[in-house]
């Protein structure tokens, strides 16, 4: 492990995987991936509740024990996901988030920050936020609608997106666009796993958290809003600036 680099272990936690990320700050954009992987900690089927936790607890702590030695010295956990249509699962993943947390500060000595899965996406890879384009039929919005939220930079995280994208999918392949030596489990379908994805997540949660650390809260300010329209479709170009960026943009509209 590289010397005087800041260590990141970034987790996604579930009661049935744990997304593991490791990730060295070398000061490139996305930083190395030293580990990226996941834990399944399984038990007595006949095992529930919260002694189920413990030992799924205890299975991680293990995990932890492995790698004290490779100088962790930053832990970032995704949030759990809190949902009011399920109080008791909702119940569950707090007290298990924290029963993990509870096993790094004793293991590794570190405290963990938190950050939510929507600023670890934003955070990561702020191209994803843009101007909503269709409302959740699919339709498009009108013309002067989706300029008008592009000169008040109404941005939306997956806006250029159907509402019903699989966002998870979308996650991946940015992710494995940028490491193209990741080797990605598949089940015998030839599908991806499952796993996959809680392996993405944690390392969104690393960048995110790093990218928010390095540059601040993020704003989103446009410029040169040049709508142009030729054979019945629109063209829309905007300069977008946040942090210290600028970037070209162009909506495409069938009206």
């Amino acid at each position: 492990m590289e010397e005087n680099n800041e260590v990141i272990m970034a987790l996604d936690v579930s009661t049935q995987t744990i997304g593991v990320c490791i990730l060295v700050n070398d000061g490139s954009e996305y930083g190395k991936i030293a580990e990226l992987t996941h834990v399944n900690p399984k038990c007595n089927n006949k095992i529930k509740g919260t002694e189920e936790l413990f030992i799924k607890k205890r299975i991680f702590e293990g995990f932890l024990e492995k790698h004290k030695s490779i100088g962790i010295n930053r832990v970032v956990i995704e949030e759990p996901l809190i949902s009011s249509n399920n109080t008791v699962t909702c119940s569950i993943l707090l007290r298990y988030n924290g029963m993990i947390s509870d096993s790094i500060y004793n293991i590794l000595g570190v405290v963990p920050e938190y950050i939510s899965s929507h600023d670890a996406r934003k955070y990561s890879f702020p191209d994803l936020v843009s101007v909503r384009k269709y409302d959740k039929e699919g339709r498009e919005y009108d013309s002067s609608k989706v300029i008008k939220s592009i000169r008040d930079a109404k941005f939306v995280l997956f806006g250029g997106y159907p509402w019903e994208v699989d966002k998870k999918t979308i996650m991946q392949g940015k992710v494995a666009e940028i490491f193209p030596n990741i080797e990605w489990v598949y089940d015998k379908n030839g599908e991806l796993r499952k796993e996959n994805f809680d392996a993405t997540d944690s390392y969104i949660a690393a960048l995110g958290w790093l990218n928010k650390k390095r540059n601040g809260e993020i704003e989103f300010k446009v410029s040169n809003v040049t709508p142009t329209i030729s054979d019945e479709k629109m063209k829309i170009d905007y300069d977008v600036e946040y942090w210290n960026r600028k970037e070209h943009r162009v909506t495409y509209l069938n009206k």
